[in-house]
């Protein structure tokens, strides 16, 4: 694969990722909007920052996720024949998106109940930030809020297995919160104002973009393992 055709499709990538953060806005209102609203109301905080320190901290999570998840990636394909497993993860990862964005429509045979960490611990977590100040307090919810169970951050995680380098997976996940910023900066003034059936078209607009996600993952698989299955013998 040349470096042109490998930028273009790591360029791709980094555009779906963040159109399905932009289209998961109606889903992240509905299942956080709630939540952020409350919580900035029992910090009260005022200004800027603590908000500032609240998305920089949960998008600086969704980084470190990808960094992590395309460091386990490389770690799996040198375990064995360097291109052939190559090729092999990034069809089992564009399966498994594409069944977490079947999971987002509604349709999948399998319900995603797999998240970063333990609801319960999370969601007490995040009730103790409010008590460690402004800015900690905002930096600290917004980590757990990074960390919450949710298929559309699972999917791009998936995804970010299969960079071609750790800073990529980074960059993807980065590039899948920077889309999520828009609704969950303004969750608080935008809550409630969008109604459950706009919620509804923007979460399968977003599902169908993690399908395509995961589709495009799985041609590139079955594409490269090929070529190295011919390469390597």
């Amino acid at each position: 694969m040349d470096h042109s055709h490998a930028h273009g499709l790591a360029v791709f990538s980094y555009s779906l990722a963040f159109v399905t953060g932009l289209l998961g806005s109606g889903h992240c209102l509905g299942m956080c909007g709630g939540l952020v609203s409350a919580f900035f109301m029992r910090l009260q905080a005022r200004g800027i920052w603590p908000y500032l320190a609240y998305h920089g901290a949960r998008l600086g999570v969704y980084a470190s996720v990808g960094l992590i998840a395309a460091g386990l990636g490389a770690v799996l394909v040198q375990t064995g024949s360097f291109g052939k497993w190559q090729g092999v993860l990034q069809i089992v990862a564009g399966l498994v998106v594409i069944l977490l964005g079947l999971d987002l429509l509604g349709v999948s045979p399998l319900r995603n109940s797999v998240g970063f960490a333990p609801l319960a611990w999370l969601r007490r977590q995040f009730g103790l930030a409010t008590e460690k100040g402004p800015l900690l307090g905002a930096a600290i919810g917004g980590a757990i809020n990074g960390l919450m169970p949710c298929s559309m951050t699972m999917a791009m995680a998936v995804k970010a297995t299969t960079a071609p380098s750790v800073l990529e997976g980074g960059l993807l996940m980065l590039a899948f919160g920077a889309g999520t910023l828009p609704a969950m900066l303004s969750a608080s003034v935008l809550f409630g104002k969008l109604g459950p059936k706009v919620r509804g078209w923007l979460l399968k607009g977003a599902a169908l973009f993690v399908i395509a996600l995961g589709i495009s993952t799985l041609w590139q698989g079955i594409d490269y393992y090929l070529v190295m299955r011919k390469l390597l013998g």
